[in-house]
């Protein structure tokens, strides 16, 4: 359960809270202070008799919109956002023809990760055989340099490949500029591979 350097997953540490306080019904007790005790036993659930009379109040969780969780059968990152792109600056950002250029990390920094990735991930191939893409594309604002956002995409072979996402980027681009969707509803559109082939 522990992470590296010694941190918990959020989800994990909500769902372990989750059952250890609905393991015994009963209000966690606050922990000592001063010299250590002898634990107290637990109340004994013999006595009672009667069902709940509701359903235990779900534990709430949160998924932060720019950090989804990576597709285990596309090997797809998280993703993530440029923090100066939003619906309010569309019009001065994503909708300006060439903006993008203007955000591209240089190719020397993707050809690195690129490599670096392909390495982590065991891919096959030489780097010609991908593309260091971003997942959320530039065109709808994704982060430029974070390699939550980057990652090596096919070429060819079994979808998603390159080609399949490129139409989808721009289509959706198109579409928040025009008004037609906003700008998280196509970010949301743009990270499940099913929507690259609409």
């Amino acid at each position: 359960m522990a992470e590296a350097g010694g941190t918990l997953r959020p989800r994990r540490l909500l769902m372990a809270a989750a059952a250890l306080a609905g393991s015994c019904g009963h209000p966690p007790r606050p922990a000592a202070v001063g010299p250590a005790t002898a634990p107290t036993p637990p109340p004994s659930t013999a006595a009672v008799t009667s069902p709940p009379t509701e359903a235990p109040a779900p534990v709430p969780t949160t998924v932060a919109p720019t950090s989804p969780p990576a597709s285990a059968a596309t090997g797809l990152p998280p993703g993530a956002l440029n923090p100066d792109v939003n619906q309010a600056t569309i019009g001065s950002t994503i909708c300006v023809p060439g903006w993008t250029a203007t955000v591209r990390p240089p190719e020397a920094y993707t050809d690195a990760l690129k490599r670096r990735q392909m390495a982590e991930r065991h891919l096959p191939g030489s780097p010609a055989d991908y593309e260091e893409d971003h997942l959320v594309p530039l065109e709808l604002g994704g982060a430029t340099r974070d390699p939550a956002n980057l990652w090596p995409e096919p070429r060819s072979g079994p979808p998603p490949v390159a080609s399949d996402k490129d139409g989808a980027e721009n289509r959706l681009r198109r579409s928040v500029c025009a008004g037609a969707t906003t700008l998280d509803r196509a970010r949301a559109l743009i990270r499940d591979p099913a929507q690259w082939h609409v």
